[in-house]
């Protein structure tokens, strides 16, 4: 099977203190880009004279395109960017639950088991998302849902931990 994402347990206090280190490393690229190459066009192709509206936006631009390029080519690769990549593709995985949360509800009523398995996987995800971020309110809401889920499993004989997404059950639910 292809896993698309596998939910790691990581330490709250942690996680968050490295997201915002990457966070603010990577804000910090985007600054001295956004400001250095609008400056560096205008002092190489700007006039004295006239406005120089069109190469500070083309510095801005450029700036962007070079800060997006880096995160996806070199710091997503670093270890001080590892929490920051955790967190976007456990909400990303999530997000691919959610954009079909109506047939995974559907075959969930019709016993499927991938559904079962699918809704395993998101109850759990949320929950790691929600611990991670530090939003224990919004944990409450599912947890007669989660429990009955859980339950549901052990009865069908299905592990209640789920802690994989693989494409082979969201494709199942799509057909």
């Amino acid at each position: 099977m292809s896993e698309l994402f596998r939910i790691e347990h990581r330490a709250p206090d942690t996680f968050r203190s490295e997201t915002r280190r990457s966070s603010v490393i990577v804000v910090v690229v985007f600054a001295v880009l956004g400001m250095g190459l609008p400056a560096l066009l205008v002092a190489l192709f700007g006039g004295a004279d006239g406005s120089n509206f069109g190469w500070n936006l083309t510095g801005v631009l450029l700036a962007v395109v070079l800060t997006v390029t880096l995160v996806r080519t070199v710091f997503l690769k670093q270890r001080w960017m590892a929490s920051a990549a955790y967190g976007w593709r456990l909400k990303r995985a999530l997000m691919r639950v959610t954009n079909q949360m109506h047939q995974v509800k559907d075959g969930v009523q019709a016993g499927d088991e991938n559904a079962l398995r699918v809704l395993r996987f998101y109850h759990l995800g949320l929950q790691e998302m929600h611990h991670l971020e530090g939003n224990s309110s919004d944990m409450l809401e599912l947890v007669a849902e989660r429990e009955q889920l859980r339950k549901t499993l052990l009865a069908r004989g299905l592990p209640a931990d789920q802690p994989a997404l693989y494409s082979e059950w969201l494709e199942a639910l799509k057909a």
